[in-house]
């Protein structure tokens, strides 16, 4: 059985005249981050790896979630390939997972999470929102062999509030 858990980064800002890779978090994204990190810290959740894109919003969602879950960094990496929005690379790195890893957590960006869940996963969701956490479960022993699994979990910042 392999958990794959997808979270799209928080919220950013266009406040500054920034490129895109750059842009931080707002307010909101940090309120929403902690908010569903919180949350799902209840329920003593814990991936066996964690990879996120270097994008700011994406690697600063994904420090977010790091503290709080008190996640080790030597199970953490930045991957600049996941700054990705159609989603080859994201398929790509979560079908080449190591198979040691069951539980493997990844930050990203839109269309590419919305379009994963959705191809991937057995329930249909419109539009996965900034700092959305969606988690399937494949019936699957290699990464490899990944096709439609169970969403099991969609946990959006707006049902937490």
């Amino acid at each position: 059985m392999k958990t794959l858990t997808l979270i799209r980064h928080a919220k950013s800002s266009w406040v500054l005249n920034l490129p895109d890779i750059q842009r931080p978090l707002n307010d909101r994204g940090f309120s929403d981050a902690h908010l569903v990190a919180n949350h799902i810290n209840l329920r003593q959740f814990q991936p066996d790896k964690l990879i996120s894109s270097t994008a700011v919003r994406a690697k600063t969602t994904a420090e977010i979630f790091i503290d709080i879950l008190k996640i080790p960094s030597k199970i953490c990496e930045f991957n600049h390939e996941l700054y990705d929005f159609s989603g080859k690379y994201l398929t790509f790195h979560i079908k080449n997972c190591s198979d040691s890893i069951n539980h493997l957590m990844v930050f990203g960006h839109n269309e590419a999470i919305t379009n994963f869940v959705n191809t991937f996963g057995d329930r249909f969701i419109e539009n996965v929102p900034t700092s959305g956490l969606v988690t399937i479960t494949f019936d699957v022993k290699s990464w490899k062999e990944i096709a439609l699994g169970e969403t099991v979990q969609v946990i959006f910042p707006k049902d937490l509030k």
